[in-house]
């Protein structure tokens, strides 16, 4: 039980890089009779699979009191890798506006850099429930735009995009708060 959260968090980086070469590369793995629907279906599983390890290797960690330095560095990162591979998929498939696109990456990697000034000035600023909305947002929006079959999913890319940017400038401003 105390490596389960961070098998899943290498779990969930394969499953990343899994999910970019099935979504590119379907052609190479499935017989020609597979219908492209179901490429939709499988990968958009393989994304909420993913997702849920997000939600079971903190809980595990944090009920179980088996937290650790590498959950603490790679769970995040994993979670980004998850997000940038599906996006990275979806605007090669013309299915993602390449702004939103940009927006939610740019302020992931924004915040990431401003935990790593955070944290090297010895302080830390708790993640407000902003950003589980902005995540439960962004996996919503992926999950839809990859099943490419049930409508709202440009709906949701952009409401995600408005709580991603939302939660970023609410944690830059705790940011400048605590730095005061």
């Amino acid at each position: 039980m105390k490596r389960l959260p961070n098998i899943l968090t290498i779990t969930r980086i394969f499953l990343a890089v899994f999910l970019l070469f099935f979504l590119l590369h379907s052609d190479l793995i499935l017989p020609s009779w597979v219908d492209p629907s179901w490429v939709n279906y499988f990968s958009c599983l393989i994304f909420c699979l993913a997702s849920l390890t997000d939600f079971f290797d903190g809980y595990i960690a944090r009920h179980c009191k088996v937290e650790s330095t590498f959950g603490e560095v790679f769970d995040p990162l994993a979670d980004k890798m998850l997000i940038l591979s599906a996006f990275i998929a979806l605007l090669l498939l013309g299915r993602a506006n390449a702004w939103a696109v940009f927006i939610i990456l740019s302020r992931e990697f924004f915040i990431t850099g401003l935990r790593v000034v955070v944290a090297s000035s010895g302080k830390s600023i708790a993640a407000s429930y902003l950003g589980k909305y902005k995540t439960g947002f962004q996996i919503a929006a992926i999950a839809f735009l990859l099943a490419d079959f049930f409508p709202g999913g440009d709906v949701l890319l952009w409401l995600a995009t408005f709580m991603t940017f939302y939660s970023g400038v609410d944690y830059t401003i705790k940011y400048y708060k605590s730095a005061s």
